[in-house]
Formats: C-alpha cells, sequence, structure tokens
C-alpha cells in the first residue's frame, strides 16, 4: 500500500492494517532469518577453519618445544621462561587427567547406555548395588563440559607456544610471571572478575540445562527411577508421544490430545494477559494524569499498594473469595450473588468460565504495573506536541491516536514481548487460582486441566507424577515457542527497527 492510500484510511482501517502488516511480516522474517542461517554457519566455519589454521601452522613451522606442546600443556611456556603460565597449564592438565582416570572416565564409559547392572533386593533384605543411570547422566554431561574446556585449554596452550616460539625469533620480551599477575587486575580484570560468576552459572544453570535436554530423550519416568531401576535412551520416542501420539504406551493419545489443548489455551491465555494489561493500564494511567482529576496521588498510591500486597497472597484470597460449593454457594461473591438473589456461579469449576476469570483476576494483579509504566512515559511526552495539535484542531481521540499511542507503544514495545513471553511461563496466577483445572475432558492426560499452562503442567508432571521425560519435552518446546516469538517480534517493532526516531 502506498503512502497516498494510507493516508485515504480512517482511524480503524489503519488500526487494522498495521496489525494486519505486522502479523503478514512475521513469515517474511522468517524467511529472512532462513536465509541468514547458510552465512551464520559460514562465518562459525570460518571461526573453526582459523582455530585448526594455528593448530596446523603450529604443528608445521614451529620448533620441538611447540610441537611438545601438544602432548604436555605449558611445555613451550616452561622452557621458554615463563614458568608460572606454564606451571598453571601443566596443572590443569595433570587434575584433567587424574579426574577422568579415578571419576569421569567411568561416567563417559557407561554415557551410551546409562547403566547394564539393576539394583536388586533379595528376600533377606540385602540389595546389590547396581548402576545408578541418574549419576551416569549427570556426571557424563559434566564430564563433557570439561572435555570441551581441556581442548580450549589444549588450543590456548599450543597458540602460546607458538606465539612465544615466534616471539623468541625476533627477540622481542616475553612476559614474566610477574607482569600475569598484574594483568589479571588490570589488562583481564573482566575476565578475572566474571570467572567466579560464570564457573557458578555453569554449574547451576547450564549443566541440569543439558541434562534436562538429555533427559528428553530417555524413558526417565516413575517406572524407571533410579537408584531402584535403570532408565535408557528412547531416542526421539517422547517427541513423537507428544507431538504426534503415535509413541508406545497407552496414554501416548491423550498426552498429544492435551499438549495442543494446553499450548492453544496457553498461547490464548499470554495474548489476552498481555494486551488486557496493557490498553486497561493505559487507559486507566491516562484518566489519572488527564488535567482536572483530583486526588491523583490517591489513586496511585492505592495501585501501589496492590502492588506491594505479595501476589500469591492475594491469589490465594481470590481463590477463597471465588469458591463455589452447593450448600452455601461458597465465598463472599457467590453469597452477594445469592443474598440478591442470584444463582451462584461456578467460577473455577467450569472451563470457559475459569478461563474467564483468570484472565480477569490477572488484571487486577497486572494493571497497576502498566498504569505505573505508563505514567512515567506520559509524564515525559513533550507537551508541545499537544499544542501543536490542537492548533491543528484535533480531537483528544486523534491526540490519543497519533501522539499518546504511537509514543508508549514505540517505548513499551520491548517490555510488551518480554510480558508476553513472561506470561506463556506465569505459574502463579494459573496455580493458585485453578491449579491447573477443572478436567472435565476425558481425553486429556490425568496430569492436565483445561486451564493448564504448558509451565503448570510440566510442575504437575515432575512433581507428581515423575514423569520427567515427557516433562523435559515439554521444557524445550516451550523453549522454542518463546525464542522463535521473541526473535521475530524483537525484529519487526519499531523500536528495534527504528530506534533513532524515538530521539
Amino acid at each position: 500500500m502506498v503512502d497516498l492510500e494510507y493516508l485515504s484510511l480512517n482511524r480503524f482501517q489503519k488500526i487494522g492494517y498495521r496489525f494486519k502488516k505486522f502479523f503478514t511480516n512475521i513469515p517474511k522474517a522468517i524467511v529472512r532469518k532462513a536465509k541468514s542461517v547458510p552465512g551464520f554457519f559460514k562465518k562459525v566455519g570460518q571461526k573453526i577453519a582459523s582455530v585448526f589454521g594455528v593448530v596446523v601452522d603450529a604443528m608445521r613451522y614451529g620448533d620441538w618445544k611447540v610441537r611438545l606442546s601438544y602432548l604436555m600443556f605449558g611445555f613451550g611456556n616452561l622452557t621458554n621462561g615463563q614458568v608460572f603460565r606454564g606451571l598453571c597449564l601443566l596443572g590443569y592438565e595433570i587434575v584433567f587427567i587424574l579426574y577422568m582416570i579415578f571419576f569421569g572416565g567411568q561416567y563417559i564409559a557407561d554415557f551410551g547406555t546409562l547403566g547394564t547392572v539393576e539394583t536388586t533386593v533379595s528376600e533377606t533384605g540385602f540389595s546389590k548395588v547396581g548402576d545408578n543411570s541418574f549419576n551416569i547422566l549427570l556426571f557424563s554431561v559434566a564430564t563433557i563440559l570439561i572435555i570441551l574446556c581441556t581442548a580450549v585449554v589444549w588450543y590456548c596452550s599450543i597458540k602460546q607456544a607458538y606465539t612465544v616460539y615466534q616471539m623468541k625469533q625476533i627477540n622481542a620480551k616475553l612476559t614474566s610471571g610477574k607482569d600475569d599477575l598484574k594483568n589479571l587486575g588490570n589488562k583481564y580484570y573482566h575476565a578475572t572478575l566474571l570467572s567466579i560468576p560464570t564457573l557458578l552459572l555453569t554449574i547451576f544453570t547450564i549443566v541440569p540445562l543439558i541434562f534436562m535436554i538429555f533427559v528428553a530423550f530417555t524413558n526417565f519416568n516413575n517406572l524407571h527411577m533410579p537408584p531402584k531401576k535403570l532408565f535408557t535412551w528412547v531416542g526421539f520416542e517422547n517427541f513423537t508421544t507428544l507431538l504426534t501420539g503415535q509413541g508406545i504406551g497407552t496414554d501416548a493419545a491423550k498426552f498429544s490430545y492435551s499438549f495442543w489443548v494446553v499450548l492453544a489455551w496457553t498461547l490464548v491465555w499470554a495474548f489476552f494477559a498481555t494486551f488486557t494489561n496493557f490498553f486497561l493500564g493505559v487507559f486507566v494511567a491516562i484518566m489519572i494524569n488527564k488535567k482536572g482529576i483530583r486526588l491523583k496521588k490517591l489513586w496511585r498510591t492505592g495501585l501501589v499498594l496492590t502492588i506491594a500486597v505479595p501476589q500469591f497472597i492475594s491469589l490465594l484470597l481470590m481463590n477463597s473469595m471465588l469458591n463455589y460449593n452447593n450448600i452455601d454457594g461458597g465465598g463472599i461473591y457467590n453469597a452477594i450473588l445469592q443474598f440478591i438473589g442470584l444463582p451462584a456461579v461456578n467460577w473455577l469449576g467450569d472451563p470457559w468460565m475459569a478461563k474467564v476469570t483468570v484472565i480477569i483476576v490477572n488484571m487486577w494483579i497486572g494493571v497497576p504495573f502498566t498504569v505505573l509504566s505508563a505514567t512515567g512515559i506520559l509524564l515525559n511526552i513533550p507537551a508541545d506536541l499537544y499544542e501543536a495539535a490542537k492548533i491543528d484542531g484535533a480531537n483528544p481521540f486523534a491526540m490519543f491516536a497519533k501522539i499518546t499511542f504511537p509514543y508508549m507503544t514505540f517505548v513499551l514495545g520491548p517490555s510488551l514481548i518480554s510480558t508476553f513471553v513472561g506470561n506463556i511461563n506465569n505459574f502463579n496466577v494459573i496455580f493458585l487460582l485453578t491449579g491447573g483445572g477443572p478436567n472435565l475432558d476425558t481425553a486429556m492426560a490425568s496430569t492436565s486441566g483445561q486451564t493448564d499452562l504448558l509451565i503448570t503442567w510440566l510442575y504437575k508432571m515432575t512433581v507428581n507424577n515423575q514423569q520427567y521425560d515427557i516433562a523435559s519435552v515439554i521444557g524445550i518446546l516451550v523453549f522454542i515457542v518463546c525464542a522463535a516469538f521473541s526473535l521475530l517480534a524483537y525484529a519487526n517493532i519499531g523500536s528495534v527497527k527504528n530506534e533513532e526516531d524515538f530521539r
């Protein structure tokens, strides 16, 4: 559509055109990303080639000290006077060898089978301790990361030995151990400062994450629980079960049906939970900040008090107030309905009513946050824009459509994306209000409910039923959905594409 055609549209047609353009641009963005994949792999290939180039050049053109560094870490540094650096590299190699001999090697050896000897209990009560699949998988993941780290250290050892050799050829001065220690606090201060957080991140985040990904390819569930039982590799069977219902087991079809139902509701919930809070929050912020409105501080204080109460307390209280029973109606809302002569409503027991209720309750919880954010933006919109619009004869709606709303969406665009992704994983509202229920659809798995999000269903499968294999697949798919949406949305919002316009 050309500019003149766009200008000829009315306000609502322009809004519709923008929404249509946003969603029609998503396939184009996917195609653009797909076209950039070969270039990405080309760059990665060039990086890998450069690494191999250094290794090959060091072997071809280096002296015997450099070549011996292929087997003994830091040998080239030690024999050329860099004792501190050489001892650090050699010490790492010794620790790695001892680790592989006495600990890591035995787990890597069993990684392909995850154990073959089961723990048995005899009639007299004595047990024969066998393999533990959980420990084998966990420590294998840790050992694989250590091996990868060792490969990096091996490359650094070769590169440094070759660099030292080249510097000796031109009689350049080599850094001493004292210089290395000084550089740790100066030149390489950033690496020194981030080393401990990186180590902790690897231990407590990366290792469990990789472990969870591997579990998705096993049959680790309540029927194969270590240490009494072993679990094994099953390939893509869990993915087939969840996505197509064709996996092994009587509940495969139910799991697949539940997945698609829960996924659809998760996306619907995320959409309404995000945009109802956004539009209502913007509307309330505009009303509070409108000239002539009195007691502005009182309204803002009320909203802040709503945020100050811990969310789980508010949700548990709301769950009690929405309670329903056949005798006295249940919670306070049903008591009020019965008092005025209306029948009690099963707010959280009927699937459709429960879905509407959790969206409304989420508005009550989330709108204050949006109001405070929108208020800060409203107070920073240049007043001369409104004055110029008034001179041009613009009415309040036109000023909102042309100035306020574009300005706010431009600033809050990234926040909306993160809020949408956050609502996909919004555990508290769903679990504390409905527990994921009700489950009145017999075609669904017993662990899933009709208000379950993927994250609450995952929680119930792991905590209540120990179905870690299927739960891991759900975790991977949640990540894929969130990552894909985030990348596409960030690539198409004005805040990223036209960042300079805000200035």
